[in-house]
């Protein structure tokens, strides 16, 4: 069985004031999160065809990009962040497309008890072709701005900051989180798998690149194949 330490040959130290300032900030994150869940307000049917549902999660992913950065400073960016290229982009792309596999595979298995679209309200019930341009901005959110910041926040610099206690550690614990920062209660089994295949991913390639581009197509497909279905 092929090892899941990282590629690299130094031993990563621990940094326990990053850890906790990064455990303080996604337990803020989760608990925000169920808190609105918790108090019974929902998201309009219309999320995803309104301008002003981009620009808040543009402010909010431009918060928490200013924190993160805050818990990363004085280091270099691109070790805090896994922000190197894999060793090999080909070897990369393959396990990139087994992960991507691998979600849909649990998403499709736990579909039928879990429905994580209707929980979440993120995905319009049909298609408004005359608000197409808010629809849009949102997909451009949802496919990049999303993914990136995610990532960075948690197979970014909490994989770094928990890996010296070992890489399960780091991709489990960071799965964990992940899938609870959604806020959700039906859905967390499966954004809970989705976090930890995504981690596996960070923990074989050394680098945050995959899993970003496997939380972007995942997230853009799952949009633009719900909307194809409604309407």
């Amino acid at each position: 069985m092929e090892s899941l330490d990282m590629e690299r040959a130094d031993t990563p130290r621990p940094m326990p004031k990053r850890l906790v300032g990064w455990l303080l900030f996604v337990l803020a994150l989760t608990g925000l999160a169920y808190a609105s869940r918790l108090s019974g307000s929902e998201a309009p049917d219309d999320l995803a065809y309104r301008y002003s549902s981009s620009i808040a999660a543009l402010v909010q992913y431009a918060i928490m990009l200013g924190i993160l950065l805050l818990i990363a400073r004085g280091l270099p960016l691109r070790d805090a962040f896994a922000l190197r290229r894999p060793t090999s982009w080909g070897r990369a792309l393959g396990l990139a497309l087994a992960a991507l596999v691998a979600i849909w595979a649990i998403s499709a298995a736990l579909s039928p008890f879990l429905d994580a679209n209707e929980e979440q309200g993120l995905v319009p019930d049909d298609w408004d072709s005359s608000r197409a341009g808010a629809f849009f901005a949102f997909f451009l959110v949802v496919t990049f701005v999303a993914p990136a910041v995610e990532e960075l926040t948690y197979r970014g610099i909490g994989f770094t900051v928990l890996a010296p206690y070992g890489t399960w550690v780091a991709i489990l614990v960071t799965g964990v989180f992940f899938g609870a920062a959604h806020g959700l209660l039906v859905a967390l089994p499966v954004l809970t798998g989705f976090g930890i295949v995504v981690g596996w991913l960070r923990a074989k390639t050394n680098s945050i690149y995959p899993s970003m581009l496997v939380h972007g197509v995942f997230n853009g497909t799952a949009l633009v194949v719900s909307v194809a279905i409604a309407g």
